[in-house]
């Protein structure tokens, strides 16, 4: 019998009975009751998250202690620290399930095991915020086209969200941009200029350290935020991971073999020769990456804001605001048009689910659909009235004490409000949707957002004539929404042939490409060439049609 129809079946039948069966089939320790009865009576389930929060405050945040009030929930939760495929990986040999669980890209390995249930039900008879935030979308829950089972809630992508916020794209500190005059910055020679322009004048800090053009992290899965996927791009593809899907054909393409990439790589190649380029940036780990940044000594770098938030709120705390970052729309040079912005719709995949592990399936479901409620929303985004905001007018607005620990403490706000922690949980509505009261559900409306800024964001950005800087970036309105959301999002089974040939076709990708870009620029185009052809004896071709099919079934199972 197919495994994942297995676990549907096995799923309800467990459900009707009232009983589960445990991990690693061992039913007789961990069969429970399912319960109806007293929603808020104590409970405590266990969670992983592949997603690191080193914030976590047990729930004993302001907004835990009101989720747990309302629901009489507490999460034993353990997040992800290092390589979260790793740590899955473990938990799926040992047969040890947390009960409630967050996998990313993982999530499937779990399904092929068994230990996945099927939310279908669970989620009509005891989930109406869900639905209700899902509505006629909920048939993207679905887990393919042969088996429609539900097995995770998407969280990675929120119901008609808009893209207000730029927070990744290529930074600079202020102080250089200040320096350089605000020139125009929307191809790599510009970014270079400004960088070479700074290290010029300034070889050192004011304690006589040496200051650095540009570093990146490319400390295990960073690589493919900060080294790989700029490749993609500034070369006008949006955001498909290790993929180019063709918009007419959905056809996919492994995009270092793409056109443009390779001249990116020759730029970071002559970045590393003319010594802009951080020698460290191939062998140093996460932390010293950060402990750079938080030196000020960094001007330049291609990242997330989350992927660096942590050192910059250091710079924050010591006032160091000039040291800060903008973020800017580059592309390899004005023929190519940034489209990182570009909408993915509301795309499935990854997400929270309930595992074969949970001794009672129907107050987890009530769990996640309390999350999913307007209530519960507003305070994970808002935090608590009357302490974390007010409403005046009719409108919600941010004291300015309590913006100014945001914008400048966050971290410690952070882990005392929780406000956050608890959105990729559940089902939820995105930037620019409004609640029933006329607010919206999120900070993150133009205006907020600009509030969030330091006065060295907003010097910044009104020598650009800018707002947000969002601002500085192609709308997502000049594309058509991705009727596949997005390629990184979509699930292979860990059997299926195409994952075995796409971790070897990485594993040569991240051994080549630092090798390329530290090499001899004499030496490029040979290594080059030669990546491009290990890459075809190694079945990348193979491996891409394999894809394609992934990514044509998806539009099918989505659309029709």
């Amino acid at each position: 019998m197919n495994t994942r129809k297995f676990v549907a079946i096995s799923a309800t039948a467990a459900l009707t009975m009232g009983l589960l069966a445990g991990c690693g089939g061992s039913s007789e320790d961990n069969a429970a009751p399912v319960t109806e009865g007293d929603e808020t009576s104590p409970i405590s389930f266990s969670f992983f998250s592949a997603d690191p929060n080193s914030n976590w405050n047990n729930m004993q945040d302001a907004v835990g202690k009101k989720i747990t009030q309302a629901t009489g929930v507490t999460l034993n939760a353990e997040f992800a620290v290092a390589d979260p495929s790793q740590k899955l990986s473990l938990i799926v040999a040992s047969g040890e399930y947390p009960e409630l669980l967050s996998a990313k890209g993982d999530v499937d390995k779990f399904v092929e095991a068994g230990a996945m249930l099927d939310l279908t039900e669970l989620i009509d008879k005891y989930a109406p915020n869900i639905k209700k935030v899902y509505g006629d979308q909920i048939k993207r829950l679905r887990y393919s086209n042969e088996d429609q089972s539900i097995y995770v809630i998407p969280t990675y992508s929120a119901v008609g969200t808009k893209n207000l916020v730029a927070g990744g794209g290529f930074e600079l500190q202020h102080k250089a941009v200040k320096e350089a005059g605000y020139p125009e910055i929307k191809t790599l020679q510009d970014y270079e200029d400004v960088i070479q322009s700074y290290i010029d004048k300034n070889p050192t800090d004011a304690d006589g350290n040496p200051n650095i053009g540009m570093t990146l992290n490319a400390d295990d899965w960073h690589m493919s935020i900060t080294v790989t996927n700029p490749a993609a791009e500034v070369t006008g593809k949006s955001g498909d991971g290790e993929y180019d899907i063709d918009p007419e054909t959905y056809e996919a393409t492994y995009h270092f073999r793409t056109e443009g990439e390779k001249e990116y790589f020759k730029w970071l190649n002559h970045m590393y020769d003319i010594g802009l380029l951080d020698k460290d940036t191939f062998v140093q780990k996460n932390d010293q990456y950060l402990a750079k940044i938080a030196s000020g000594r960094v001007i330049g770098m291609i990242d997330a804001d989350w992927g660096y938030s942590e050192a910059e709120n250091s710079l924050k705390s010591a006032g160091k605001y000039e040291d800060t970052y903008g973020h800017y729309s580059v592309t390899l040079s004005d023929e190519y048009k940034d489209n990182r912005m570009q909408s993915t719709g509301f795309m499935s995949g990854w997400g929270v689910g309930i595992t074969t592990s949970a001794k009672d399936p129907v107050r987890a479901i009530k769990f996640l659909d309390y999350l999913a409620s307007e209530e519960a929303q507003i305070m994970n985004n808002w935090g608590i009235e009357g302490e974390h905001y007010n409403v005046e007018d009719g409108k919600r607005v941010v004291p300015a004490d309590v913006q100014d620990r945001i914008t400048n403490d966050s971290a410690a706000f952070s882990r005392e409000s929780g406000i956050g922690f608890y959105s990729l949980m559940s089902a939820r509505y995105g930037d620019g949707v409004e609640d029933s009261t006329g607010n919206y559900y999120t900070k993150n409306s133009p205006d907020m957002i600009a509030a969030n800024y330091t006065e060295a964001d907003k010097e910044t950005l009104a020598a650009y004539d800018a707002t947000t800087w969002m601002d500085l970036f192609p709308n997502e309105d000049e594309f058509p929404v991705k009727p596949w959301g997005a390629a990184w999002n979509i699930a292979v089974p860990s059997s299926d042939k195409v994952t075995l040939l796409s971790s070897r076709v990485k594993d040569i990708t991240w051994k080549r490409i630092p090798e390329i870009v530290v090499s001899d620029p004499a030496d490029f185009d040979r290594l080059w060439d030669a990546y491009q052809q290990e890459l075809l004896d190694n079945g990348v071709e193979e491996m891409e049609q394999g894809f394609t099919q992934y990514v044509q079934d998806l539009v099918k199972l989505w659309n029709d």
